[in-house]
């Protein structure tokens, strides 16, 4: 859907010297499809999911994004959905063979409620449909946020990049170098 959104990614990690290389594949269904496609571990793939949280404490939030928005000159021109009072809206990043712990997100925001957001918030935010979204934010009103536990166990991660049938395997410290991440513990183990 969005070749807008992998050129950027293109541009960006040619012009700050990463060290990455695409993959086109076939598209696939699942986290554990397209990392066997790609010839990479589970633990690699960085799932990017788009969450709103409720209720959130504004002064909280400015004070854990205050250095927010390294990407600037690559930010969408669309700025819907603008933030509402007490809403935002998190592009949380966590290891493919891990799942989001919301409740997690709420705290850490003193928040009243998270959930994924809705395809059509998805598609506003991050320019690209469920499955393919990179774990980059071009969108001024969708925050980053990692949890450490991708970096700390690899060298290099693996994500579809705006594109169901196309990959990037990016140096991890490249990409923290680039994105300079908010970090915030919300992965738990699949049960």
């Amino acid at each position: 859907m969005s070749e807008q959104i992998f050129n950027k990614i293109h541009d960006l990690l040619s012009k700050n010297g990463a060290k990455f290389r695409v993959i086109e594949h076939e598209s696939a269904r699942t986290s554990e499809e397209v990392a066997k496609i790609r010839g990479t571990k589970m633990s690699q793939g960085a799932k990017a999911l788009v969450c709103s949280i409720k209720g959130v404490n504004e002064a909280k939030f400015r004070e854990i994004f205050k250095d927010e928005n390294v990407l600037d000159g690559y930010l969408l021109d669309d700025e819907r959905p603008a933030m509402k009072a007490g809403k935002i809206y998190l592009l949380a990043v966590l290891p493919a063979d891990e799942q989001a712990d919301l409740d997690a997100l709420t705290q850490k925001f003193d928040g009243k409620r998270a959930s994924l957001a809705s395809p059509e918030e998805v598609t506003a935010l991050a320019d690209c449909v469920f499955g393919s979204v990179p774990p980059f934010s071009f969108h001024k009103n969708l925050h980053l946020v990692v949890d450490e536990s991708l970096l700390e166990q690899n060298e290099e991660i693996a994500f579809n990049a705006g594109l169901l049938d196309r990959s990037v395997v990016l140096n991890a410290k490249d990409y923290v170098r680039i994105v300079k991440p908010v970090f915030v513990k919300f992965a738990k183990e699949k049960c």
